[in-house]
């Protein structure tokens, strides 16, 4: 099976699939909350798609279970 999506993603593309910024991004992978990103010159890195994947995934499992439908409340 060939799947055609790029192994590697910019850190725009991170941002935009996660909903934070690069410079947070950045810091969560400093202090190992976010994947690590893969060094692919001097001025460029790349993370691995299915890394940021996973950890969406986990994110999303990890969320509290609402049982009442009582929406959430997100911050502004």
């Amino acid at each position: 099976m060939t799947n055609d999506k790029p192994r590697l993603i910019s850190p725009k593309e991170a941002a935009i699939a996660t909903s934070l910024s690069r410079p947070l991004l950045s810091l969560m992978a400093a202090e190992g909350e976010f994947p690590k990103p893969v060094r692919l010159g001097e001025r460029r890195i790349a993370f691995v798609r299915a890394e940021v994947e996973a950890w969406i995934d986990q994110r999303i499992a990890a969320r509290p279970a609402n049982d009442n439908g009582a929406s959430v409340e997100v911050a502004a």
